[in-house]
Parts: C-alpha cells; sequence; structure tokens
C-alpha cells in the first residue's frame, strides 16, 4: 500500500527526440575495398527520414549487434595497432585524401577512422615541418554494419571519424569565422503545448475512469509533430546526427526504455508527483572538462577530463503554451543528470553514441584552437579537398526537420510531467577562455617529445 503522501495513478510522457539517418557518401564508405555496391547507403542504427524531413525511430535487436560484433572480434581485425599515443597530421592526411580522390579511389579504413584514433586529447603545430597535429590514444578498429559505426576492438570505444573532423575544420576555418554556440534541440511546437494543456485541462479528474491507451494518444495528438533544430553546424551532416542521437538516446535512458547499466536509476523510477500539473524537465548536454591546458608558446593544447556533462532545469508551460523557466531543477532531476555525468564513462561504452557525441566535443575545441592560434595560415594551408565540399562532400545527409512524440507511460495519480525539452550546447570560445583554461609547461615539454615528423615515408600522415 502507498504512503498517504504519494499520489496514486500518475502518467510520465515524453516526447522523444530523434536520431538521423541519410545517403552516406561515396568518399566515406565502408572501406576495405572498391565495390560501391558495398560502400554506400549502409544502415545507420535505429532510424529512417523521408523526404520531407520526419524521422521514424528503427529498432535493432541490441544481441543480435553484440553477437556479430563478437564474431567479427574473433575473425578480423584492423591494420591500424593499438597505441596509447598516436599523432595525426591533418594536412598530410588532406594531401593523402586528395591524391586518392584524383585516382579515383575510395578512402582506406585508416583514413575514415583517423588512424584509429578513439579521442583526441592534444593539438600540436610543429613550425620546422609546419604539421598540424591531433593526438590521442589509438586501437585497432572494426566496423559494425549494423549501426554504421567505428569501434576499437579493445576498449569498444567510439573511434573518432574523419567527416566530422572535416565538419569542425570547416566551421572553424582559415576565414577566421567563429560561429557561437553548437548544438542541437528538440522541441515541442508553441501551438502543441496550447492544445496539451487545453487537452488536460478537458481530462479533469477523470484520469483514473479513463482507458491509458486512449490518454496516451491524446496526449499524442495534442502535443503533434516535435521541431529538430541543429546550430553552428550543418543539419544534414554526420556531426549533426550525432549530436541529435545522443540527446535521443539520453532522453530514453531517462524515462527509463533504455536501461544501459543496471546500477543507472532513471529519472523516471525517481519523480515524486505533486508538483504543478505542467511541469516540464529539460536535461541537456555541455562540455565540461576539468583543465585545457596551454603550452607558454601556443603550439600545444590538452584537454583533460571526462568533457561531458548533463545538466538539468524545470520549466513551466503556461496557457498561452510558453516555455517559462524556473532556474531550478528538482530533485528527480538533478539526481538522474548527476548520476548520469559520474557514471558517463560506463553508459558511452554500453551505448557508443556519447562516446561519439563527446569526440565531437573535443574536436570543436582542437578546431577552435587550431583556428585562435592560426594554425592554418602559419602551415599555408587552406584546408584543401577538406575545404571542398564538391570534392569532398560531407553535408548529404537527410536532414530531420521533425519527429513524432513517443510516450512511456507509468499508472500512478492525475499530475503530468514531461521530460520534454533539451538538447546539446557546446561553446568552444568559453572553453577556451574560460577559467578552465592552464598555462602548462608540460604540455610543451610532451610536443617537443613526440618530435616532428622529420622522417616519414612518402604518403605517411600519422606516426606513433
Amino acid at each position: 500500500m502507498l504512503k498517504r503522501n504519494f499520489v496514486m495513478n500518475w502518467i510520465h510522457a515524453l516526447c522523444v527526440t530523434a536520431l538521423i539517418a541519410g545517403v552516406v557518401p561515396k568518399a566515406f564508405g565502408q572501406g576495405g575495398n572498391n565495390n560501391d555496391n558495398n560502400n554506400n547507403n549502409f544502415p545507420v542504427a535505429g532510424v529512417e527520414v523521408n523526404a520531407e524531413g520526419v524521422l521514424r525511430v528503427r529498432q535493432i535487436d541490441a544481441n543480435l549487434i553484440n553477437s556479430q560484433r563478437q564474431a567479427a572480434m574473433k575473425s578480423r581485425k584492423g591494420k591500424v595497432q593499438t597505441s596509447p599515443m598516436r599523432k595525426v597530421s591533418l594536412n598530410r592526411l588532406e594531401q593523402a585524401v586528395a591524391d586518392s580522390l584524383a585516382q579515383g579511389k575510395n578512402l582506406t579504413p585508416e583514413m575514415l577512422v583517423m588512424a584509429g584514433l578513439t579521442r583526441v586529447e592534444y593539438v600540436f603545430y610543429y613550425p620546422e615541418t609546419r604539421d598540424i597535429v591531433l593526438a590521442g590514444p589509438a586501437e585497432e578498429v572494426q566496423f559494425d554494419a549494423m549501426t554504421g559505426r567505428w569501434y576499437g576492438l579493445a576498449s569498444n570505444n567510439a573511434c573518432v571519424r574523419l567527416e566530422d573532423v572535416v565538419v569542425a575544420l570547416r566551421t572553424f576555418g582559415p576565414d577566421g569565422k567563429k560561429p557561437g554556440m553548437i548544438g542541437c534541440s528538440i522541441d515541442p511546437t508553441q501551438e502543441g503545448l496550447v492544445r496539451y494543456q487545453q487537452f488536460y485541462s478537458q481530462l479533469g479528474g477523470n484520469v483514473g475512469n479513463l482507458d491509458l491507451t486512449e490518454i496516451v494518444r491524446g496526449f499524442r495528438n495534442s502535443l503533434g509533430m516535435q521541431t529538430i533544430n541543429v546550430f553552428g553546424v550543418a543539419d544534414n551532416t554526420r556531426f549533426a546526427q550525432v549530436l541529435v542521437e545522443a540527446d535521443y538516446r539520453m532522453k530514453l535512458i531517462g524515462i527509463g526504455l533504455e536501461r544501459p547499466l543496471p546500477t543507472m536509476k532513471p529519472w523516471i523510477d525517481r519523480v515524486r508527483l505533486g508538483g504543478a500539473a505542467n511541469a516540464l524537465q529539460r536535461w541537456y548536454f555541455v562540455a565540461n572538462y576539468d583543465k585545457v591546458l596551454v603550452s607558454p608558446d601556443g603550439l600545444a593544447l590538452k584537454l583533460e577530463g571526462q568533457g561531458v556533462k548533463l545538466v538539468g532545469e524545470d520549466e513551466r508551460v503556461d496557457q498561452q503554451g510558453n516555455r517559462i523557466s524556473s532556474g531550478k531543477v528538482d530533485k528527480a532531476s538533478q539526481g538522474f543528470t548527476e548520476d548520469f555525468t559520474k557514471k558517463f564513462e560506463q553508459i558511452a561504452n554500453a551505448s557508443p553514441i556519447f562516446a561519439e557525441m563527446r569526440n565531437l566535443f573535443d574536436l570543436i575545441v582542437a578546431a577552435a584552437y587550431i583556428q585562435d592560434q592560426d594554425f592554418c595560415v602559419q602551415a599555408n594551408w587552406d584546408l584543401g579537398v577538406f575545404g571542398n565540399e564538391s570534392i569532398l562532400p560531407v553535408a548529404n545527409y537527410s536532414a530531420p526537420k521533425q519527429v513524432e512524440p513517443a510516450i512511456n507511460v507509468v499508472r500512478a495519480g492525475s499530475t503530468f510531467m514531461f521530460p520534454i525539452g533539451g538538447g546539446v550546447q557546446v561553446s568552444a570560445k568559453k572553453i577556451l577562455s574560460g577559467q578552465e583554461r592552464v598555462e602548462d609547461s608540460t604540455v610543451q615539454s610532451t610536443r617537443e617529445g613526440a618530435s616532428a615528423p622529420t622522417h616519414l615515408a612518402e604518403g605517411q600522415w600519422w606516426w606513433d
């Protein structure tokens, strides 16, 4: 029997965000052979986007994915070996890519996954050779055709992707244009929230007497389609896909539709109702580094810390459908966001999309630092084919605009709370100029210890 201060029969509803699928550019096929039929239009996990930009979620059996992954690990390994510190020269890689495209060849798997990088921890510039370098841990890699992802065989960490690097470099290009916030949001329309309020009022005190399916259908119809916004980068890129999918998966975890960890208690298991009937919960990812270390000479940068934090905020909806921030976070939402942040590494290992999102955070900061320090100008590099969409297309995915609401329902009362808003927000300018930035001579020593690539073979663009 429930305690008296608990409300009987309550309903939780979630207006779902969504993933993105699209056409894979020829240059960014699976790699490994020159058969175009094997290199285009491979499935992107869990979604499809129609011609009108409406997203539909497709389900893929996680057990099937895992079994195929295990089989792949036993039968095949990538050409790139594991390394605690791999260095990738961006301008040498660009030249290798340009040569491959000029010869009509597909890009190699090593190119597609940045020689197996699973995270970008350093940015180096070597004036003597004019190399702009990204560095970090790397692994042997494997392509998962079920999800369209590359991952490290040893750790299952998501790999850094070349097409995401290209998007980041174009966003913070040599032209000096500095974008503001980069990210995404998936939100109900104001008209939908007005209809929601009207439907809620019509229910009155009859919730316990109505069929649950009828209530869910009423909420779904009243809320209508949700709007997807991507800002700072083109919405028809894989870069945008990762941001939106991460937002979607996070919300599924929040309402208990996905359980990546047995010890992860979702918001829906924490919440205690009794507040205002129009209460909304807003959750969104932000970049969060412990330190951003910069060498005294400015030629090196190191990112330290997890890099990702989930935060929340309460909102209210008035009769006109306006969302009003309360500036507060309820205990259930706070507990969920803090637990998610604390267990991020474990969650990212179980759900690689979050590791992919973090890779984008790292790339945003790295590209912004390259721009701030004028490394491209110093290297006399205009990005070459990396800056040419007609030669190296990255903005040819189907751009999502709307998504239907999905609802998870639990009986227990007549109050309604919605984790309805959220998204992803990254400000490179804030990160590079904030209190996390620290001048540190050890980063300079690390760059110097890595040595300039003066003895690489012709066409070689990475080294350990």
